[in-house]
């Protein structure tokens, strides 16, 4: 029986972050992405899962700001990858879970994401919760949960890593 673990990165994971964000979205995109949010320290929460003691999947959560009546600091969860070889084991929804815990003992309060209403709706995402946001994403797949008071409405504003997606 497989066994999923999961913990924060260590600096000599990244490469093989890297690989699993590269077969997983089957472009350098994503790894970049990863490596331009650390640059630039808008890191909010990243953990890895391992299979077996190899890594399988990851998860990073960047700052999002929402400006409106007031500036609400939020998280963006952006991107989740699991190695092509290890989808379809629970490792994407362990990430979630895990990821979950740790946001909500920090203390965050609303998490956006861009994907799939079908699998992140799974882990309480929802269009209904994002419809009041003004953003570059807006659209069908744009989702957000709440976990605690958050706004309803504003403008989301992305760390200046996504403008070079």
């Amino acid at each position: 029986m497989s066994s999923i673990s999961i913990r924060t990165p260590h600096l000599a994971d990244r490469p093989l972050i890297a690989k699993v964000l590269e077969d997983a979205f089957e472009a350098p995109d994503e790894a970049q992405l990863v490596q331009s949010l650390i640059d630039g320290n808008n890191v909010v929460l990243e953990l890895i899962a391992l299979l077996d003691g190899v890594i399988a999947g990851h998860i990073l959560f960047s700052r999002l700001r929402v400006e409106g009546n007031t500036v609400f600091e939020a998280v963006a969860l952006a991107p989740l990858s699991v190695a092509p070889e290890h989808q379809g084991k629970g490792i994407g929804s362990a990430l979630i879970k895990a990821a979950h815990e740790q946001l909500i003992a920090a203390g965050e309060t609303l998490a956006v994401v861009l994907g799939d209403p079908g699998y992140y709706g799974r882990f309480g995402y929802t269009r209904e919760q994002a419809l009041g946001f003004t953003s570059p994403y807006q659209g069908e797949y744009l989702q957000a949960q709440a976990f605690g008071d958050a706004p309803t409405s504003g403008t989301l504003i992305y760390a200046p890593a996504f403008g070079a997606l």
